[in-house]
């Protein structure tokens, strides 16, 4: 008699628990906040920062990290001044040469030609007209590092394409070139 009675409670509570079960109505949730996301915008006023958006604008005279500094403005000075001055930090050496080959392949050759000579596949088709030889210049790691940042005459700015060391490479590739031509 104790088991029916025992198995009888049982199952009158196994009924009530599902019959308040409704697949259309989410449980309770006790902190709602946690399973909703709030949506914020990114640079929007917010009451936690005593001046609104403070804590998303980066403390004054900070440089965000792996970015270096590039001392020389971008102006005719500034590239005289890096064609005089600047000089290459990393080796010379092989395994920088390849990089730098590989990396001319893709954002270089295309006007300047695989030689430097300035017949890329551009300025064969007539795409772009006056892509000079590197022999016809007088360059120098610092000039051609300083063109590749801020881009000079018809060629732009590849700064955002190849980092600092990338940038390096392919100079040391183009001083190899302008070395085969003369």
């Amino acid at each position: 008699m104790k088991k029916i009675k025992i198995l009888f409670i049982g199952l009158f509570f196994g009924l009530t628990l599902f019959g308040c079960y409704d697949s259309t109505q989410p449980n309770y949730q006790y902190f709602p906040n946690m399973y909703d996301p709030v949506g914020y915008e990114s640079y929007a006023e917010s009451k936690a920062f005593r001046n609104g958006i403070e804590a998303q604008i980066p403390a004054e005279g900070t440089i965000s990290r792996g970015w270096t500094p590039y001392d020389y403005p971008n102006s005719n000075e500034g590239y005289d001044t890096a064609k005089l001055n600047l000089k290459s930090p990393i080796e010379f050496n092989d395994e920088n040469l390849e990089k730098g080959k590989e990396l001319y392949g893709v954002y270089c050759a295309v006007c300047h030609g695989n030689k430097g000579n300035g017949q890329g596949i551009l300025m064969t088709r007539e795409k772009y007209l006056g892509v000079p030889s590197y022999a016809d210049r007088e360059i120098t790691e610092g000039s051609i590092y300083h063109v590749i940042f801020y881009g000079r005459n018809a060629m732009g700015s590849h700064a955002s394409q190849v980092n600092e060391i990338e940038r390096w490479q392919i100079t040391q590739y183009v001083m190899e070139l302008r070395s085969k031509l003369k």
